[in-house]
């Protein structure tokens, strides 16, 4: 995959998380009822739940921040620290969606289908984002580095002459 089509993969994927968590925070302070396709209508009672705020903030305007965060660091200069910031960003919201998961399952015995999309936008942007960022500089298509090899088609240097 080419440096640009992954790189426009995951401000695609962010700004579908993005979406998906501006509208579970507009859920949380309009007090709608979330669209869930199980009985029961669990996300309704997760979106209820103890564990819908941290500190008094809803997670879902946690994670509308994260994403926000994570598109801005896409968007930025396509140098090492914002791929860097990109890992890094992903990576803190995976964990957070792992806890929230953890939280839905076994505290819970709750599955949210929009906490579900969510925690599965976030794995792939993880595992696209850190693959990015190791490649380095290896997908970017450029130009050649001065300190780069010559190419073959290249003439070798005259030998240095000895002043004696």
């Amino acid at each position: 995959m080419s440096a640009r089509a992954l790189r426009t993969t995951l401000i695609v994927l962010a700004t579908i998380g993005l979406g998906w968590a501006t509208y579970l925070t507009y859920v949380h302070y309009s007090g709608a009822t979330p669209v869930c396709s199980l009985k029961g209508d669990p996300c309704a009672a997760v979106q209820k739940s103890v564990y819908s705020e941290l500190i008094g903030i809803p997670v879902a305007l946690i994670g509308a921040v994260g994403y926000l965060l994570i598109l801005g660091s896409l968007l930025a200069s396509d140098g090492e620290h914002a791929r860097f910031a990109t890992a890094a960003l992903t990576l803190g919201g995976f964990a957070f969606s792992l806890y929230l998961t953890y939280r839905e399952v076994f505290t819970l015995h709750k599955i949210c289908e929009d906490c579900v999309a969510s925690a599965v936008i976030m794995t792939i942007l993880v595992g696209l984002s850190v693959w990015r960022f190791l490649r380095g500089d290896a997908g970017i298509a450029g130009p050649r580095s001065a300190l780069a090899a010559p190419s073959a088609s290249a003439e070798p240097a005259a030998p240095l002459s000895s002043a004696s």
